[in-house]
């Protein structure tokens, strides 16, 4: 199970900032809070994110496997329960580079998911 940590904010907004600066001016990026940290989307479908003091990627089933052998990753266990294909990575295991690959890895399963339909707020009663 995932320990949460105490994370200063100022070291969740330089976690934040490394994605974001690793991302660029890559198309269909938005942010959100998610996990107690700060999530990016890709075309509204969760691509990356920070939690924890930890990069968050979502890699896909696939990849999931040969993701988790990799230098300073471990997979994401939320309430109990594994979370196939998003693995929690190490920050301090990323130079600028592997940052980027890991980014191309997340890329490569979620750029191929369907863009999420936006939800129609509800309407009060």
């Amino acid at each position: 199970m995932t320990k949460w940590k105490k994370v200063a904010p100022e070291e969740k907004q330089k976690l934040g900032e490394r994605l974001r600066v690793a991302l660029g001016r890559r198309k269909g990026i938005s942010e959100k809070r998610m996990f107690g940290g700060t999530c990016f989307l890709l075309n509204d479908n969760m691509l990356c994110g920070t939690g924890s003091g930890n990069f968050l990627f979502r890699v896909g089933k696939e990849a999931h496997a040969a993701a988790v052998k990799r230098r300073g990753a471990k997979a994401m266990v939320h309430n109990g329960r594994r979370m196939e294909g998003f693995i929690w990575v190490d920050p301090a295991a990323c130079d600028a580079r592997s940052v980027k690959a890991w980014l191309e890895l997340a890329a490569a399963y979620v750029g191929e998911l369907p863009p999420k339909k936006k939800r129609r707020p509800r309407r009060s009663r």
